[in-house]
C-alpha cells in the first residue's frame, strides 16, 4: 500500500529538522527519511568508550544574548518556538588569527577586532569600517542576490592584502564552497555569525541542539525513519510524483525538500542528461585529541586559531592528502564555564579526497596516524608551552565525511552550484541546506525554516 505525504524531506540534518518542524507545526502530513540511524548530517555525535565526540561542530555561530531582535539565531528560536535558555549557550573568550607576519584576536565584541585592526593596521581602519558599513547594510539572505565574488568587493575598500587575507580566512574555512574566495552573500553571512555576532557552544555540544529539534518535531507529530535511503526521486512530466525507497517502499508526494545536496540530489533523479550540477572541490581531515590537561591550564585562552604559516592563505585542495601549511585548531572546551575534566583539541586540514580514497586498508590507518602526529606538531608550533599527553585519539578523513554524509567527493560546504531560492528545474524538488546556500548549524536551520515556509505552507 502507497503512503502519501504533503512533504518528503531528505535527511535528519539540521535544516530537515527545522523543516520539518515549520511544515507539521501548521499539520502538514510531513515524513524525514535518513539514511543512517541517527540524525544530524554534517553535525552529530558519537562515542568512543566513555568519551562523546561531536562531528563538525567546533563552534555555534551568530551569538546574541537573550532578547536581542531581528538576528539569526533569535529569529530561528522563534521560528521553531524554542526558548533561547534551551540550548545552554557557553561564549568564547577570544579566538585568534595567526599568519606568518601578523595576528589578530577577535571576541564576541566586535570592537576587539576593530581596535585590532587600528592597532596593527592603522592605514587601514577607515575603510575597514566602512568596509563593515557595507556589509551590515547588505541582505545577505534575499534569495534573489547575484553571485559575485568577495574579494572584488573587499578590494575596493581595502588595499591590504595581508589585512584581506587575515579577514577572509576564518570565513573561507567556516563557509566557502569556492576556493580561495567566497560568493558575496556567502561572505557577508559568515561575517556578520563570526564577527559581528561570534561563537559559542551549547552546554553537551551538538547534541543538545539535535534533541532539540528531534523532541520538537516529535511533540508536532512528524514522522521520522531512518535506515530510510532514498534510491530514487521520482517525477513525471516535470514534476515530482513520490520517492522510493532503497528497501522498495514507495511514498507519494508532490514536494520533495532534499539536504542531501545539489549534485547528490539530481543524481537520483534520473535526469543526468545536462550533466550533474558542479561537485565542490573543498573537503577536509580533522583530528581529535583528547588531553591530560585543559587549555586554560596551559595558560592558552583563545577558543579557535586560524593558523596560517606564510601571509598568502592558499584555501585550495592541496595536491597532497592534506595542508598542514594552514589549519584550525579548535579548543571546544575553552569556553568560558567549562567545567570538563579533559582537554579537547581539533586540528583541521584542507585535504585531497581523491589521494585518500585510493589507499588501501593498511595505507590508510596508517596516514591517520601520520596525521595525527601532525596535528600534534602544528599545536606545538603555535603554543611554545603546550605540553600535554594525548590520553585518546580520533581521525577522520574526506573518505569519512562521504561514507556518513553521502556528499560526492567529502565535501562539507558542497557545490559552488547554489540555489538560493532552492528551486529546481522539476516542479516540487527543493532543496535545503548547504547547496540551497546558508551554512553552519544556525544558517543550515534557517535554511530548512525558509525552504518550508517558503515552498510548503506559502504554496
Amino acid at each position: 500500500m502507497k503512503q502519501k505525504y504533503d512533504t518528503i524531506i531528505i535527511g535528519a540534518g539540521m535544516s530537515g529538522l527545522a523543516a520539518g518542524i515549520r511544515l507539521a507545526m501548521y499539520g502538514k502530513k510531513v515524513v524525514i527519511l535518513e539514511k543512517h540511524f541517527i540524525s544530524g548530517g554534517l553535525n552529530s555525535y558519537y562515542q568512543r568508550g566513555k568519551r562523546k565526540f561531536d562531528v563538525g561542530l567546533h563552534a555555534m555561530t551568530n551569538f546574541v544574548e537573550k532578547g536581542t531582535k531581528a538576528k539569526p539565531l533569535t529569529k530561528l528560536l522563534k521560528q521553531l518556538r524554542i526558548r533561547y535558555e534551551e540550548l545552554e549557550l557557553s561564549e568564547q573568550s577570544t579566538s585568534l588569527i595567526k599568519f606568518k607576519s601578523e595576528s589578530m584576536h577577535f571576541s564576541n565584541d566586535f570592537e576587539l577586532l576593530t581596535s585590532e585592526v587600528a592597532k596593527k593596521f592603522p592605514h587601514e581602519i577607515d575603510g575597514f569600517i566602512k568596509f563593515v558599513k557595507h556589509i551590515e547594510d547588505f541582505n545577505e539572505v534575499a534569495l534573489d542576490n547575484e553571485t559575485f565574488m568577495a574579494k572584488d568587493v573587499a578590494r575596493n575598500f581595502l588595499k591590504d592584502n595581508l589585512l584581506i587575507e587575515m579577514i577572509f580566512a576564518p570565513l573561507l574555512i567556516y563557509g566557502s564552497a569556492w576556493e580561495n574566495d567566497m560568493d558575496f552573500s556567502q561572505f557577508v553571512i559568515m561575517f556578520k555569525s563570526i564577527y559581528l555576532e561570534g561563537f559559542c557552544r551549547p552546554d553537551g555540544g551538538v547534541r543538545t541542539v539535535i534533541n532539540l529539534l528531534l523532541k520538537k518535531y516529535e511533540e508536532l507529530g512528524g514522522e521520522l525513519r531512518f535506515k530510510a535511503e532514498v534510491s530514487s526521486i521520482d517525477h513525471r512530466d516535470g514534476k515530482i510524483q513520490s520517492v522510493t525507497l532503497k528497501n522498495g517502499d514507495i511514498l507519494e508526494t508532490e514536494k520533495v525538500i532534499s539536504s542531501m545536496g545539489h549534485p547528490e540530489t539530481m543524481a537520483i533523479t534520473g535526469e543526468t542528461s545536462k550533466g550533474l550540477p558542479e561537485v565542490g572541490p573543498l573537503t577536509f581531515c580533522e583530528s581529535i585529541l583528547c588531553l591530560d590537561k585543559r587549555p586554560a591550564d596551559l595558560g592558552i585562552n583563545e577558543t579557535i586559531i586560524f593558523y596560517n604559516d606564510s601571509d598568502i592563505y592558499e584555501y585550495k585542495s592541496p595536491q597532497t592528502f592534506y595542508d598542514n601549511r594552514s589549519a584550525v585548531i579548535c579548543f571546544p572546551n575553552n569556553f568560558k564555564n567549562d567545567t570538563s575534566d579533559e582537554g579537547i583539541a581539533r586540528v583541521t586540514y584542507i585535504a585531497n579526497y581523491k589521494f585518500w580514497k585510493e589507499l588501501e586498508r593498511k595505507e590508510y590507518l596508517a596516514k591517520k596516524e601520520i596525521l595525527a602526529q601532525d596535528s600534534f606538531n602544528t599545536i606545538k608550533s603555535c603554543f611554545n608551552q603546550f605540553e600535554a599527553k594525548v590520553l585518546f585519539k580520533d581521525v577522520f578523513t574526506p573518505t569519512t565525511i562521504e561514507r556518513y554524509t553521502g556528499h560526492f567527493g567529502g565535501t562539507v560546504y558542497g557545490s559552488t552550484d547554489k540555489l538560493r531560492n532552492g528551486k529546481t528545474h522539476i516542479e516540487g524538488l527543493y532543496l535545503c541546506g548547504t547547496d540551497q546556500g546558508f551554512l553552519g548549524i544556525v544558517g543550515s536551520m534557517l535554511s530548512g525554516i525558509s525552504m518550508a515556509n517558503l515552498h510548503g505552507l506559502m504554496e
